[in-house]
């Protein structure tokens, strides 16, 4: 009786992370850019959101930003991404680690995020 509630107690205790790890955030790499990203590891679906400012009001808000063209859910993998070093660089970079493949994904026209076609 004993060995199977360490059992239970172990099965839960490593199905709590891996439900926990559903995303990736990474934050744009531009400075002067308040902008997280945000990848669903298991379908690669990217977003993004940033703080902004209200008009006459010391109160922000936070505008996001849904995935558009590429950037929506696409074939499984394990996804995530990866900031560039460059400082003026508003994308980011989405990889898949099971296929080895990269797409370049930023917000478009601030209606919505975009990922150029996946390449190896």
């Amino acid at each position: 009786m004993r060995i199977r509630g360490l059992a239970v107690a172990l099965v839960v205790g490593f199905a709590g992370p891996a439900i926990a790890e559903n995303f990736a955030f990474a934050p744009a790499p531009q400075q002067d850019l308040n902008r997280v990203y945000r990848v669903d590891r298991s379908t690669g679906e990217v977003i993004a959101c940033q703080f902004a400012v209200k008009d006459d009001s010391p109160i922000g808000l936070t505008l996001c930003y849904p995935a558009g063209e590429g950037a929506k859910a696409g074939e499984a993998g394990d996804y995530g991404l990866i900031p560039s070093s460059h400082r003026q660089e508003a994308g980011i970079f989405r990889v898949n680690r099971r296929t080895g493949a990269v797409s370049v994904c930023y917000v478009r026209d601030d209606q919505e995020v975009v990922c150029t076609p996946p390449a190896k």
